[in-house]
């Protein structure tokens, strides 16, 4: 085995032959978790303001974000193709006239593909079928929050959805030929390597074609920091994150596209754990890991075992 994961990037230059970078889309939305639609407050490690970069606004202008973002992607990474990104908050929280609206303003000749992230209790039979009738038109994967696959955790971090929520959208989803890509948080408070992995095993036996890695951070301004501060919660090591991460790895199919191997946020909202900042070093941990113990991703996996 050569490939010690599966990385986006690989995934992404196999599908269209050249680098593929990501532009970040803030197309205005709101979350039903903090607007009152479900819950308030929202999750409590989230700051949605962590997610925009520099130079990405509220306008409603699409084209003229992707313009933007595009520019600075091509310099920064020379980038050949983009994909247009709905990043921010829960980007199906809206009527479907207006999400057809605002995602075929993406539909662009120097936009490779759309990548829609949101909750999976936002996503119904309307809005997948929606999101079927865009992929005719586009590569398009959906990305949903997860988390955690233990519903006692979901409930303390305040989510406002089950395992089974995430598990139905997936379903949904995938049923129609879109690809799902799952978001979980390692070291989440009151879990272990064994809930982290318990999560891999959830998201395996589903049609996820792709997961997210982060490690917990506290962010100012959240709920969690609070708790942190209180001592109420702790956060992991470097060597605990990336030792797990690699556990995780080991169990997955070898076909499952990571997209990321940690989270990132900036020096100036990170309060906890301080080595979150370098997503470079924590690649290079992780990495590190695989290779001491002379694994890879799927070595464990049931599915691997299976073909």
């Amino acid at each position: 085995m050569n490939r010690l994961y599966y990385p986006l990037s690989e995934h992404l230059k196999g599908l269209f032959g050249c680098k593929v970078f990501k532009v970040t889309v803030n197309a205005g939305f709101s979350c039903p978790n903090r607007d009152g639609t479900k819950r308030v407050g929202g999750c409590v490690y989230c700051e949605s303001a962590i997610l925009l970069p520099k130079d990405v606004n509220g306008t409603p202008d699409i084209s003229a974000q992707l313009d933007t973002g595009i520019e600075r992607v091509r310099k920064r990474h020379k980038a050949d193709k983009f994909i247009a990104y709905f990043q921010i908050n829960t980007n199906t929280h809206a009527p479907v006239d207006f999400l057809k609206t605002l995602y075929s303003e993406a539909l662009r000749p120097d936009i490779a593909g759309i990548a829609v992230s949101t909750r999976p209790d936002c996503v119904n039979e309307d809005v997948a079928g929606l999101f079927a009738e865009l992929k005719k038109k586009t590569h398009l994967w959906v990305e949903l929050g997860l988390q955690s696959a233990n519903d006692r955790t979901l409930e303390a971090i305040n989510r406002g959805h089950t395992a089974s929520d995430f598990e139905d959208a997936a379903v949904r989803l995938a049923s129609r030929g879109i690809d799902v890509t799952a978001h979980v948080i390692v070291g989440l408070p009151g879990e272990d390597r064994s809930d982290s992995l318990d999560t891999m095993e959830f998201l395996s036996r589903l049609p996820v074609r792709g997961i997210k890695f982060h490690q917990l951070q506290v962010i100012k301004g959240t709920q969690l920091e609070r708790m942190y501060l209180n001592g109420a919660v702790d956060v992991l090591s470097l060597d605990e994150y990336a030792s797990t991460v690699a556990d995780c790895l080991e169990v997955l199919p070898p076909d499952v596209v990571i997209h990321r191997l940690s989270g990132d946020a900036p020096k100036s909202f990170l309060v906890a754990p301080k080595w979150g900042a370098n997503k470079f070093m924590i690649t290079e941990r992780i990495l590190g890991v695989l290779k001491e113990r002379n694994t890879f991703q799927g070595a464990r996996s049931r599915k691997a075992a299976l073909t």
